[in-house]
C-alpha cells in the first residue's frame, strides 16, 4: 500500500518512512520484518499497474511504465521477501480486484481480459504472454540478479537516509551486508523532475560502484554521496569493501 501511495498516487515518500518506522512493532522486531512477504498487488486487491493507471489517467504510457518499474524496484530492494503476482512482469493491468485481476499467461478466452491494454507491449491477453523481452520482466530479472549477488539486499538491516516530507521526491535507505557490514545505498526518485543532491552514507563508505543506475565513484566528503537520478528513476550504490 505504501508503495502504491507514493509511486501511483504521488503521495510524499514520508509515507514509506512511516511504514518502516513501524518495524520494531512486529513480534521479533526489525529482524522479523526482514522475513515478511512483500507485494505490490494480488488477485484480491488488483494489480499494481492498475493502481498506477487509475491514479494517473492523463499520463503517457511511457510514464505509466516508468512508475510501474519504479514500484518493482522498491519491491526487489527494500526489506522483506518480494512476491510478484504472475502477469505483473508482462505488463498485465486489469480493471480492478478479484475476478478482474486473474488474467492467465496462456491465451485467454475471457472477453473482458482480452480487451485490456497491457503496459510495455502491443500484445493482448488473447495471446500467450511468456515474453522474456518485456521491459518489466527484464528489469525484474536484472534486479533479481543484483539482489542474489548482494546479501545486504536479502538479509541486511535497513536504515532510513532521506524521505521527502511534503511532495514526491527522494526516498533513500542504506542496507548492510550481515557478514561484512558493507553498505548499499538505495535511492528512488518518485518525482517527474530529476534529482541532483547529496545523500547521507556511512563515514567509512568512501568509494562506490553502481549496481544499478548512476552512482558517484567516491564520496564528496565523509558521510555524503552525490546522486543524480532521472525522473521516476533509481540507483543502487555499493560501497567498496576495504
Amino acid at each position: 500500500t505504501a508503495v502504491a501511495e507514493t509511486v501511483a498516487d504521488k503521495q510524499p515518500p514520508s509515507r514509506l518512512r512511516k511504514l518502516f518506522f513501524g518495524d520494531p512493532l512486529y513480534a521479533g522486531g526489525p529482524n522479523a520484518a526482514l522475513q515478511l512477504p512483500t507485494f505490490l498487488g494480488n488477485h484480491d486487491a488488483g494489480r499494481f499497474a492498475h493502481f498506477v493507471r487509475a491514479k494517473n489517467p492523463q499520463a503517457s504510457e511511457e510514464e505509466l511504465l516508468r512508475r510501474t518499474i519504479l514500484g518493482h524496484a522498491m519491491l526487489m530492494t527494500l526489506r522483506g521477501v518480494p512476491t510478484i503476482y504472475s502477469g505483473d512482469e508482462q505488463g498485465f493491468v486489469g480493471k480492478g480486484g478479484d475476478q478482474d485481476a486473474r488474467q492467465p499467461l496462456f491465451p485467454s478466452k475471457v472477453a473482458s481480459y482480452n480487451e485490456d491494454k497491457l503496459l510495455g507491449t502491443t500484445r493482448t491477453n488473447a495471446e500467450a504472454n511468456f515474453a522474456t523481452d518485456h521491459p518489466i520482466y527484464r528489469e525484474i530479472a536484472t534486479l533479481a540478479r543484483v539482489r542474489l549477488a548482494n546479501p545486504a539486499l536479502t538479509r541486511g538491516r535497513q536504515i532510513l537516509r532521506h524521505a521527502e516530507d511534503d511532495k514526491p521526491g527522494l526516498f533513500a535507505v542504506s542496507r548492510f551486508d550481515p557478514a561484512t557490514g558493507g553498505e548499499v545505498l538505495i535511492a528512488f526518485n518518485t518525482a517527474t523532475t530529476p534529482y541532483d543532491g547529496a545523500v547521507q552514507v556511512e563515514t567509512g563508505s568512501t568509494a562506490f560502484r553502481a549496481l544499478a543506475g548512476q552512482c558517484s565513484p567516491a564520496a564528496a566528503r565523509p558521510g555524503s554521496l552525490k546522486l543524480s537520478l532521472p525522473p521516476l528513476g533509481y540507483a543502487i550504490c555499493a560501497a567498496e569493501t576495504r
